[in-house]
């Protein structure tokens, strides 16, 4: 990005760039909003990109909207002046010096996790069990994606949690196993101790960047939260290949953890996630410390 530094102030983006750089965000990720939305208008279900826009609260609209992150100034800028986070100045408008302070706890919380993850090694033999757990004693018309079968069906379902150690480490996932699945779980990640157990390997910790990123938006670029977003979008793929479910109907061939070579594929793939993961966690990190700072 082309800017002009102003001594002692923000860096300034003329209004042609911004506005390039704006629209070629959008059209990024238009790739991946507008089949949502066209899903959305005609009430169809899809069970594994619908995540990115239901669970993760970031809507659509917030998504494609562009930011050029603390320390930047646009000119020509009206549509930025009413939203949260910004202030006009001299040489345009900017994020607020103000706002950054006002979300010091919440940048320092995130730092925390986000180191804490990153200095832990990483696990690779989980086996996507969580989404197994998820379903554990239910039957196919009882679980959160009840218009797609399960592929071995509940009782095969039930088998394959029984015949294998549960270790997830991820609370988020943890807290929708059922009842009964719960105990199965060797760990036992808490809403308030995520520091204590996240770890790279995690498939949903990857995901997760995602999340950190817009939570730190407007503060920092929206290249580095459509970086993450499409990371979240990729690992999703995985996690729901993996998952008990059969949904060839939709093109994802399952990853069949229940045999060896499915272990294999998934283990291999997670490691692959783990080596995408871990440039953008960094760059998460050095934002927030620049931020701190």
């Amino acid at each position: 990005m082309t800017v002009q530094v102003v001594e002692g102030q923000e860096s300034v983006v003329d209004a042609q760039e911004w506005r390039e750089r704006a629209a070629a965000h959008a059209a990024r990720i238009d790739a991946y909003v507008a089949p949502h939305l066209a899903r959305r208008e005609t009430h169809t279900k899809h069970p594994v990109f619908d995540f990115l826009f239901t669970y993760y609260s970031h809507r659509p609209a917030q998504l494609r909207r562009w930011h050029p992150g603390f320390g930047v100034a646009l000119k020509d800028a009206d549509a930025y002046a009413n939203l949260k986070g910004y202030e006009p100045v001299d040489h345009g408008i900017t994020v607020a010096s103000s706002y950054v302070d006002a979300q010091r706890p919440l940048i320092a919380s995130l730092h925390a996790l986000l180191v804490a993850t990153k200095g832990r090694a990483p696990h690779f033999g989980c086996f996507g069990l969580h989404e197994w757990a998820m379903v554990y004693r239910l039957a196919d018309d009882e679980t959160r994606h009840a218009d797609w079968p399960l592929r071995l069906g509940p009782t095969g379902t039930d088998e394959v949690v029984e015949g294998h150690r549960i270790a997830c480490s991820h609370f988020d996932a943890y807290r929708f196993f059922t009842p009964p699945a719960r105990p199965l779980n060797t760990l036992n990640p808490g809403r308030d101790d995520r520091p204590a157990f996240e770890q790279p390997g995690c498939l949903h910790a990857g995901m997760d960047l995602y999340k950190h990123a817009f939570r730190l938006s407007p503060m920092i670029g929206s290249d580095l939260v459509a970086d993450c977003f499409e990371l979240a979008w990729d690992i999703r793929t995985l996690d729901m290949r993996a998952a008990p479910y059969d949904l060839r109907d939709l093109g994802f061939e399952p990853v069949r953890i229940e045999t060896a070579e499915g272990k294999a594929a998934y283990a291999e793939a997670q490691r692959e996630f783990a080596e995408r993961a871990a440039p953008l966690r960094a760059r998460l990190i050095e934002e927030c410390e620049r931020l701190l700072a």
